[in-house]
């Protein structure tokens, strides 16, 4: 079974121009408790190298582009992001880990809660002790 779990989202523009509805419990598997969004990474900067105990997320590569690599503790796969109708769900205990962000990247993630150090893993030892139990 693949890691990636991808969300296609359906555009509504027209003429206009485009547009993409996000609904909590209908195109995002979870109730939305926090949006945030990385941009202006530098190049050559890698971000993440955490895992969460149980905070899901989507992220979505509003613009420009970066690679995802997603790890559960026995397998490894990456994927690039650089659609804004394509989410990339992360489960909970997920390692995850970002590189390769376009100079124009804007990457937005919805979280299924607050943030909370305590659900972090940021250590990848700790991380795969975790994920064996």
């Amino acid at each position: 079974m693949s890691l990636i779990q991808l969300i296609e989202f359906s555009e509504l523009g027209d003429e206009r121009g485009g547009l993409i509805s996000l609904e909590q419990n209908k195109n995002i598997p979870f109730d939305i408790k926090r949006v945030y969004y990385i941009f202006g990474t530098k190049q050559g900067v890698a971000r993440g190298f955490h895992a969460h105990k149980d905070l899901q997320q989507v992220a979505i590569c509003l613009k420009g582009s970066c690679r995802f690599i997603l790890d559960n503790g026995v397998k490894r796969e990456s994927i690039f992001l650089d659609k804004p109708n394509t989410g990339l769900f992360i489960n909970n205990m997920m390692w995850r880990e970002m590189h390769d962000f376009s100079e124009d990247c804007v990457l937005a993630v919805l979280a299924s809660d607050y943030y909370d150090e305590a659900d972090y893993i940021r250590n990848y030892d700790d991380f795969l002790a975790a994920s064996v139990k």
